[in-house]
């Protein structure tokens, strides 16, 4: 599958100077893995690629706190959606300069601010996050920057497995994270799983064992 994928994109490279594919999918449905994984298939003589994830646009806790909203993170309006198609508009356009965005944290849970730069040489950027596909505003707009969106599918019993598993791994106790997938993320899930029909391409499961790095990130 990985190089069905790899030629996909290199044909999209093809196309034009720079190129944006965006990959949805439900909290824990392996986005990240699936992304980074990508990048590193991608021959770097050929194509010069790297992810950008949605993530790096969670509003911080202190603003959630000030919104009232820190109890539903990862929620569509506790994304700060406007800065995200900011930063795709000028990875589309400045092919001159690098441009920086943001990454999350999981250790701390918070955003960092230019962490991953796009070089002025990258042909292809991998973004992946919750809600590419969603109708509310400012997201078809968002969609309009990316060339294609594929989506992750994957069985609830096993995402929910990974989630719960995430949550430990970041400090909640297992009763905790079971709470929080319950009541946070199943309602986002069912929310994402909505849009999938929207995307360019629906992909299985990743089927291997993530990386520590992709165990950090993954969303």
């Amino acid at each position: 599958m990985d190089d069905e994928l790899v030629e996909r994109l290199e044909r999209l490279c093809e196309r034009q100077r720079r190129t944006i594919v965006g990959i949805a999918g439900c909290p824990g449905a392996g986005k990240s893995t699936l992304a980074e994984s990508l990048v590193d298939r991608i021959d770097p003589d050929r194509v010069r690629a790297t992810c950008v994830p949605l993530d790096g646009f969670h509003l911080a806790d202190a603003e959630l706190d000030r919104l009232g909203i820190k109890a539903r993170k990862g929620a569509i309006e506790t994304f700060d959606a406007h800065g995200y198609l900011a930063l795709l508009t000028r990875i589309r356009h400045d092919t001159r300069n690098t441009v920086y965005a943001p990454n999350f944290d999981r250790d701390i849970e918070q955003p960092v601010a230019g962490h991953i730069p796009v070089f002025p040489g990258t042909r292809l950027v991998l973004t992946e996050g919750n809600y590419l596909l969603d109708s509310a505003q400012p997201w078809p707009e968002i969609r309009a920057q990316l060339d294609e969106v594929w989506f992750c599918d994957i069985d609830d019993e096993t995402r929910q497995a990974r989630l719960v598993a995430r949550h430990v791994r970041f400090g909640k106790t297992p009763a905790q994270a079971q709470e929080w997938v319950a009541r946070v993320d199943e309602r986002n899930a069912e929310r994402i799983k909505r849009t999938g029909h929207q995307a360019d391409l629906v992909l299985p499961a990743v089927p291997r064992a993530p990386s520590p790095a992709s165990l950090r990130n993954l969303s």
